[in-house]
Order: structure tokens, then sequence, then C-alpha cells
């Protein structure tokens, strides 16, 4: 029903006008992503284009979910975006094992799919892929989100109280939560350097 697949900054550039929808959507379905209701789809837009540089630069990684394309068709370009979300790695020498998860969005349409379990589960298994161990996240607390992240088997650390708004500007406590991947047999049976 969904294709999930790493978007590059060319294919970021490109899509845009198309991701500033799904964040204006986002945010104005009450999710607390960041931004204030209501949001300006071209600025949402800009937000995503500045982006753009990171991706480049494998700072920020970023996965992007299309409904599945009609037959005869083999291309990205224009289809509709149903979900995204970043993982953002640690930059300092001691935390290369570590990484963010950000912005795990899908289009209110799109909702009730198992959408948002196929985005994370695709991240997951990138960061595997590229010896991260130790991912943490934050969400509202209370949100829908967390039964998400409780059911995909994350860790809930503890809350913090008024930490951002919601979309209208309240104040909402935050919930972080960590998940320790598996190490790659690869990796865990390497003799260590030195």
């Amino acid at each position: 029903m969904y294709t999930v697949r790493p978007v590059t900054a060319e294919e970021l550039l490109g899509a845009a006008g198309r991701l500033g929808g799904l964040l204006a959507d986002t945010v104005d379905g009450g999710a607390s992503v960041g931004f204030l209701a209501p949001l300006d789809p071209v600025a949402a837009a800009d937000w995503w284009r500045a982006l753009a540089p990171e991706v480049g630069a494998g700072r920020l990684l970023l996965w992007v979910a299309y409904p599945e394309a009609g037959a005869g068709s083999d291309s990205d370009a224009g289809r509709r975006i149903a979900g995204t979300v970043q993982l953002r790695p640690a930059s300092t020498a001691n935390g290369r094992h570590r990484a963010e998860v950000a912005k795990l969005m899908v289009h209110r349409a799109d909702r009730g799919h198992g959408l948002a379990g196929r985005l994370l589960a695709a991240l997951e298994e990138a960061a595997v892929g590229r010896g991260i161990r130790t991912l943490v996240l934050d969400t509202e607390t209370d949100s829908p989100a967390e039964r998400l992240y409780a059911a995909a088997g994350w860790t809930r650390v503890g809350t913090v109280p008024d930490f951002a708004t919601d979309p209208a500007g309240a104040p909402h406590a935050t919930t972080v939560y960590f998940k320790a991947l598996p190490v790659p047999a690869a990796v865990a049976g390497a003799a260590p350097e030195g």
C-alpha cells in the first residue's frame, strides 16, 4: 500500500512543496513537531529546503512514504507524500554510536494503516546498518505516538513538564524514549582495535 525509501538532498529539494503540505497537515492536526498553527505551507516548504545541505552532508537522513504507484509509474516525482521520518546521527567522537529520531509524521488521510511503524522500522534498519546502537526521541506526553513507541519496543526514560508547546501554543509535557538496537553479528564478533 505504501513505499518507504530514503531521500537524497536533490530529491528533498524537489519534494519540498509536498513535504511542506505534509508538515502543515501534521501541525494543523494538532501534532507537536516544533511549529505553531496555522502553518503556512510555503513557510513549511522553505523549512524543508533548508535541510538539504544537512541531508547532502549525511548529518541528517530522511525517509518518505508514498502511496503505491499505479501500473507503469516508476517515478516518485510529483507523487503525494504520505509520511516521513528523520534520523540525526550524533556528531561527537564519543557519540557516533547513537542518533536522534525526529519529525515522524503521517498525513491524517493515511493514518491507521501502520505507516508510522513502517517508517520507524525502515529508520531502525538503516541505523543498525550504520553501526548505530542507541536511538533517542521525544514526543508529547499522552499523545498517540506514545502507543506506537511502546509497541515498537522503545523504553520510556521520563517526562519533562512544560517542555514544548502544542500547535496552539499551550505548554505540554514531553516524554523521552530510547531504544537499544541489535549489534550486527559482523560488528559483535570483531576483535577490538588496539
